[in-house]
């Protein structure tokens, strides 16, 4: 059965589609069935895996709102061992059109139930936002990751996150863990990176993935190639930390 993460954080800016199109290319490249699931109306997951999203016939919003089914909404091996439920702008009304559906909170759940056996890992790139697209992925997920950008106000919203995670295992999923905390953009050159790392690490309790994700100018280019890092630029300090983070996510064990 395919393990289900969600990667969250409301705060814009912290990497989150970086890690959701780069962890997926790197568990894919290892040889694990990986589905990533795009639900951010700005799409940026789906264009940085090299779709189009301003023409596409059947996306998260068309899903959910019951225009198509699961498989029709799956675009199968944009690279290899990785597909894709892809999203775009057309994703930001959906919370207007299922306002009085019954059991919103669980429409992604119920969807992907069919095929999530098909996978090794499903990842979902969430909005920056606590929305009920944020739920509907924790709903679904039995994790949730969160990036964190190694900057002063790292810290900031971080404990709201948490908050909504537990509220989420309280109310709705009562199997949903924290999968733990990924530094990114991290600058060895500055005082500053090396004292967030710290920081955070003093100030939470949740698991602290032992690999940090460098700032590289390789990664930032990559998604305007329609292209994740490891086949950009393999070789690159981005690719390599990525391959690691993959590691790292396979050998953790949730009883």
């Amino acid at each position: 059965m395919g393990r289900v993460i969600a990667i969250a954080n409301q705060k814009g800016g912290v990497g989150k589609t970086t890690t959701s199109i780069n962890l997926s290319a790197a568990l894919a490249e290892k040889g694990k069935k990986v589905l990533v699931i795009d639900t951010d109306p700005q799409g940026n997951t789906t264009s940085g895996l090299g779709l189009d999203k301003q023409n596409l016939e059947n996306t998260i919003y068309e899903l959910m709102i019951g225009e198509c089914d699961i498989n029709e909404s799956i675009h199968e091996n944009v690279f290899d061992n990785l597909d894709i439920i892809p999203s775009n702008v057309n994703l930001a009304a959906v919370e207007i059109e299922l306002i009085d559906a019954d059991q919103k909170e669980y429409i992604l759940r119920e969807a992907i139930s069919s095929v999530k056996d098909n996978y090794d890992f499903i990842i979902i790139d969430c909005p920056p936002s606590l929305s009920m697209l944020t739920v509907n992925a924790m709903t679904t997920a039995n994790t949730v990751l969160v990036p964190i950008q190694c900057e002063y106000y790292a810290l900031e919203g971080l404990g709201q996150l948490v908050h909504t995670v537990n509220l989420v295992k309280e109310r709705l999923n009562s199997e949903l863990e924290m999968e733990g905390v990924v530094f990114t953009m991290f600058d060895s050159r500055t005082n500053l990176s090396l004292q967030v790392v710290e920081n955070v690490k003093e100030h939470i309790d949740e698991n602290v993935y032992k690999t940090i994700i460098p700032r590289n100018i390789r990664l930032a280019e990559a998604p305007s190639y329609g292209m994740p890092i490891n086949i950009y630029e393999p070789k690159s300090a981005g690719a390599e930390a990525y391959r690691l983070l993959a590691d790292e996510v396979i050998a953790r064990r949730f009883d």
